[in-house]
């Protein structure tokens, strides 16, 4: 081979990977959001809502898993859809992914202003400009900048000190719920549990936010490349990370049910703190909660931040994107440029204001479900195409279940698209869709060039290395 190809070290062990996906899925929505879920849908209506919408992704993990210990590469969905279906449609499911990574990772920092202005007010000066109607102020944006700005430094020392951080964060987020869901049972009351059902209508919105409250498994794939385990395990972990997510949301709605009734839970300002507050009779309770949530922000942020880095390296280093993007330097062979740019994106994303963390939620759910739909059309594809690929974690019986999942995966999505089609603040997120894919068609004509002086071989190469490059029946040397 002509070209030289970009690794990334091997270092991530099975606690490090369990801390990546768990830390990740687990952000700052909880705490807002999680009242509203009870409220909206009612207490057994929401949990039946987060186990049927976990219960999907977690067929679309079988997917992930069995396709992840078979192509072990920075990349996940990218590298799946290019082994399935080309190199066009790798770039258009590749891209799609990283803004959903973006859109996380970049309202982070305006969730830990948020965060933080609970327990330390932060005042509102030096206006910039208003956007959808919102002031914002550089006092506010200046805190998510600075925490963006922190965790880009992080990442350029060195992902173990990155995975260090998420595996002790993520322990101390655990022990956050456990704390609400005992103060539910010690000191709350049945009676505060309300309705069991509320509506058709509050039962959708809960499901359709499951996806933007479970997305965050999939930065296993990405890093998989990372990881010193056996390709049997990282299937494994997948599912792993997507059970204890999802068991932990549901405690955390039974102990809100069970923590504060109706009035407490629908008047806060950050409703899961406030509801920690009134049960416990003390604001230090409260103020546990939101150190929870920061620390939330920070494992989410991080784990998107990886995950985004990663997957521009991926499309970097197959030339589908500028190859500089898939240059990795030091002796820890650290995706160098991917985090710049991803770490610069982060630091001004602030400047859009709070609004932005209601167009950039709806933007990752909707790439999101998108990918897994690709993923699993990958999925059926390879299992025809590829039936001798060696696939350490399999899913019995792959092809039929493969299908069903496909269906499925593409039913929650169309619905998705069409309950929200009219909904207004849905509407910057697609026109942020559509400028993000204009984008990413200038950047895949700008690194043309370079594709054209590499044989099919040649590109295939950069894209799988030579461990998996070559297929069942293949002649390549």
């Amino acid at each position: 081979m002509n070209e030289s190809r970009s690794i990334l070290s091997r270092g991530l062990g099975r606690t490090d990977v369990i801390a990546l996906g768990f830390g990740t899925m687990v952000g700052w929505g909880w705490v807002m959001m999680g009242a509203s879920w009870v409220s909206g849908a009612g207490y057994l209506g929401a949990l039946i809502a987060f186990l049927l919408g976990g219960g999907i992704l977690l067929l679309i993990g079988l997917l992930y898993g069995e396709l992840t210990s078979a192509l072990p590469l920075a990349g996940g969905e990218f590298v799946f859809a290019y082994r399935a279906m080309g190199q066009r449609m790798a770039f258009f499911t590749g891209w799609i992914m990283v803004l959903a990574y973006l859109s996380v990772a970049a309202w982070e920092g305006i969730a830990l202003a948020t965060a933080l202005n609970y327990v330390l007010p932060i005042p509102e000066r030096w206006p910039l400009w208003e956007i959808a109607g919102y002031p914002v102020y550089l006092s506010w944006a200046l805190v998510g900048m600075a925490g963006a700005f922190i965790l880009m430094i992080l990442n350029l020392i060195g992902s173990r000190t990155a995975i260090l951080f998420q595996v002790m964060a993520t322990m101390a987020i655990i022990a956050v719920v456990i704390i609400l869901l005992l103060g539910g049972f010690v000191y709350g009351d049945a009676e505060n549990v309300g309705p069991m059902f509320t509506s058709g209508q509050g039962f959708s919105y809960v499901l359709f936010m499951v996806p933007a409250m479970l997305i965050g498994f999939d930065v296993i794939p990405q890093s998989a490349e990372e990881m010193n385990l056996e390709r049997r395990d990282i299937g494994r972990m997948i599912i792993v990370c997507i059970t204890i997510s999802l068991i932990w949301y549901c405690l955390l709605i039974v102990g809100i049910g069970f923590a504060a009734p109706e009035e407490i839970r629908s008047s806060g300002i950050i409703p899961v703190a406030d509801i920690a507050g009134y049960v416990y009779r003390s604001q230090v309770y409260a103020d546990i909660m939101i150190i929870g949530g920061i620390l939330g922000i920070l494992t989410t942020w991080n784990g998107f931040f990886m995950g985004a880095t990663r997957l521009l390296f991926a499309m970097g280093r197959a030339r589908l994107i500028p190859g500089f993007f898939g240059t990795s330097m030091g002796r820890n062979h650290l995706p160098v440029p991917a985090i710049l740019i991803v770490g610069s994106l982060c630091v001004a994303t602030p400047l859009l204001g709070r609004n932005a963390l209601i167009w950039l939620v709806n933007m990752s759910s909707l790439c999101a479900l998108f990918t897994y739909t690709m993923v699993a059309v990958s999925f059926v594809v390879l299992r025809r195409r590829e039936p001798e690929l060696e696939r350490p974690f399999r899913l019995w019986k792959g092809h039929i279940p493969g299908v069903l999942i496909t269906l499925v995966a593409i039913g929650y999505t169309v619905l998705y698209i069409v309950l929200n089609l009219t909904a207004e603040d849905v509407r910057p997120a697609y026109a942020m869709i559509i400028a993000w894919f204009m984008a990413g068609v200038f950047l895949y004509g700008l690194a043309d060039k370079q594709r054209r002086g590499m044989t099919e071989l040649e590109a295939e190469y950069m894209v799988f290395g030579r461990n998996y490059l070559e297929r069942p029946g293949d002649q390549h040397a």
